[in-house]
């Protein structure tokens, strides 16, 4: 059985799912690896205008898998931290996978999302939670530090840094209304709707110029890690002048509004 399934629901749109609801979609190696397989091979399918990544059954992703984590072949020889050094390779890249990605991810937050979990979620560009989903800092609880797989950069980039340090270091769940409450998702629905508000959300996204929203994302994750504003607005400035100077986009816009019809974005001359 595929611990990743693939399937594309709506028009320009794929849907990512982990698939092993009887362990919570668990990082176990065999499903972070096709995980990661199954974001660049999206990645370049330039039918995908967006993705949306979430789990089967009542979790989104428990985080480290506690009873089988798995072996792969790049562990042969090395001693139990040499693993552990490769080991959080994999799940680094999993984490950057889903940012370099051309294409908006949107999380579907359909369940628990502890540990690792919480961190696959943020690595997502929105995120749609159900009300019955929570989120989970656990490392705190199990001895060791909250902080993995990027999550004390992105939260507190996310939700403040108090609020941060204090959902880090007390390993307490927040409930899909407070996730809601805080802007650490978009917004919190009832779990019946949360596919059909991505979908949505996906179709809109996907009608805008697609070299417009995927240099978007680019920029608003260079922002986030930009040195100065100043810098920054120097690569905003001509990321926008190569979309306007380059492509019909614009005028298009324009004869659109006059016409009282959606723009048909060709992002070309």
């Amino acid at each position: 059985m595929s611990f990743i399934l693939v399937d594309k629901p709506r028009p320009h749109v794929t849907r990512i799912t982990l698939n092993r609801p009887e362990r919570m979609n668990a990082m176990a190696f065999d499903v972070m690896v096709p995980l990661k397989e199954a974001l660049e091979e999206v990645g370049f399918d330039n039918d995908t205008r967006v993705v949306i990544l979430t789990g089967a059954g009542d979790g989104f992703c428990s985080g480290a898998d506690l009873e089988d984590p798995g072996y792969l072949p790049i562990f042969d020889g090395l001693t139990m931290p040499g693993i552990a050094r490769r080991a959080m390779r994999v799940l680094d890249d999993v984490i950057k996978a889903i940012q370099d990605m051309p294409q908006p991810v949107i999380g579907a937050i359909n369940g628990a999302a502890i540990g690792g979990g919480f961190c696959l979620a943020m690595a997502t560009d929105i995120r749609l939670m159900s009300e019955k989903a929570y989120f989970r800092a656990a490392g705190i609880n199990n001895g060791l530090t909250a902080a993995e797989l990027g999550l004390s950069y992105m939260l507190p980039r996310a939700i403040g840094s108090s609020r941060a340090f204090e959902i880090m270091l007390s390993g307490r769940d927040v409930s899909a209304q407070e996730a809601d409450r805080i802007g650490l998702v978009s917004r919190a629905v009832s779990a019946d709707s949360l596919l059909d508000e991505c979908y949505a959300l996906a179709e809109r996204i996907s009608g805008f110029s697609q070299m417009g929203v995927e240099m978007t994302k680019q920029l608003m994750w260079a922002g986030l890690e930009a040195s100065s504003k100043h810098a920054h607005m120097n690569y905003e400035g001509h990321a926008q002048l190569f979309v306007r100077m380059t492509t019909q986009n614009f005028e298009e816009a324009i004869r659109a509004r006059k016409d009282n019809r959606k723009p048909v974005f060709k992002d070309g001359a």
